[in-house]
């Protein structure tokens, strides 16, 4: 047997509190399109009786965001044993102004912003939706013989932090300071 032949991923989805909310802040913050919703009463899947709403927001290049609200659920919560930064969302904008501006806008709507935050081949920003997931908007800075070198050390790296659980040093260069102008 033969692994699958993957095309894109066809849409990841979280969970929100309103799916309304949901929808609004998306479409202003982010411009994002709501395209779909499904509602039923019974999971298609397993069947049990469990009402949802599930929607999905073009979040542009092919890539659908989407929520389903669950309102016979108890309230939604997050991994007390993850810090909040680790499991985020990132969208890639088309340069460093388009960052800018996106953060000014972002700010413009009430939201807390960090960064731009250096990462050596990208640059980002964070802030927080209404449901408490984290998101990053992120614009390539790196040259192609950056990346090629990246993708070279992956598993030499992974292989090393296998063996020590310690960040191996091999590309100690992303997390330099930055230069300066």
């Amino acid at each position: 047997m033969t692994a699958p032949v993957l095309r894109r991923i066809h849409h990841v989805a979280y969970r929100c509190r309103d799916a309304k909310e949901t929808v609004d802040w998306y479409a202003r913050v982010l411009g994002m399109r709501f395209t779909t919703a499904f509602a039923e009463d019974h999971v298609p899947s397993t069947g049990a009786s469990d009402p949802y709403m599930h929607v999905f927001l073009d979040a542009g290049g092919g890539n659908v965001l989407a929520f389903f609200e669950l309102p016979g659920q108890p309230a939604m919560g997050r991994d007390p044993n993850t810090p909040e930064w680790v499991q985020h969302i990132a969208f890639e904008v088309a340069d460093e102004a388009a960052l800018l501006a996106a953060r000014a806008h972002i700010e413009g709507e009430g939201v807390a912003v960090l960064g731009p935050t250096f990462h050596g081949i990208f640059r980002s920003i964070y802030f927080f939706d209404p449901n408490g997931h984290r998101l990053e908007l992120a614009a390539n800075i790196g040259t192609a013989e950056q990346t090629a070198e990246l993708t070279r050390l992956a598993p030499e790296m992974l292989e090393e932090w296998s063996r020590t659980k310690r960040a191996p040093r091999q590309a100690a260069w992303l997390h330099q300071e930055e230069p300066k102008a």
